[in-house]
């Protein structure tokens, strides 16, 4: 009897125009440096805006980290199509407005068409939203898509590991969302508790 020979790990991430590009480019280093996944990267017009000014990234910079890089124009790559297995998408920083076309079933570029198959194959997607102060439209949009199935993610910082840095901030919230795909062993420590707490 013949065997299927089983699909390779594959995860997507998008880049959009919210703040917190480097989010989605240690996302891209961090899977790089686990090896056994086969990144897709998207990035939208805004979301390259932000990565040259927040970063000062240009495209030779960031291209590498990715193992395939598609165009938001090409909706007919092949992440369009639910029968290209994937274990799921994470966008990362997600702005209101790719969030906003998520919500709806829009599937205006290549980014929401892929957030779009990512939930009709009931695989994990998990937005890293970025906005603030929240008004109505945006924690509706949040409510759709977790009724959806999507994991709404906001990329807060935690104080409890008591952090040094930006970079330890960033690399423990990765941590956390590339926990939640479970492509290999966990990456962010478990909590052991308050050592000495009393009630």
């Amino acid at each position: 009897m013949e065997t299927r020979a089983a699909a390779p790990r594959r995860l997507i991430v998008a880049i959009t125009g919210a703040t917190g590009a480097i989010y989605g480019i240690r996302l891209l280093e961090t899977l790089r440096r686990l090896g056994g996944v086969e990144s897709h990267l998207l990035i939208s017009s805004a979301g390259w805006l932000n990565i040259q000014h927040e970063l000062q990234l240009s495209k030779e910079d960031v291209h590498p980290l990715a193992d395939v890089v598609h165009s938001v124009r090409d909706v007919g790559a092949s992440i369009a199509s639910g029968s290209f297995a994937t274990d799921g998408m994470v966008v990362a920083p997600c702005s209101m407005k790719t969030l906003a076309s998520v919500a709806h079933g829009l599937s205006d570029n290549l980014i929401t068409r892929a957030a779009d198959v990512t939930l009709k194959e009931r695989r994990r997607l998990v937005l890293l939203v970025r906005e603030t102060p929240l008004n109505l439209a945006h924690l509706r949009n949040m409510t759709a898509v977790t009724e959806m199935g999507g994991v709404i993610f906001p990329p807060l910082p935690a104080f409890y590991n008591q952090p040094a840095s930006i970079d330890e901030m960033v690399d423990h919230t990765v941590a956390r969302v590339l926990d939640l795909f479970a492509l290999g062993p966990a990456l962010s420590p478990a909590w052991a508790g308050l050592r000495g707490a009393q009630e």
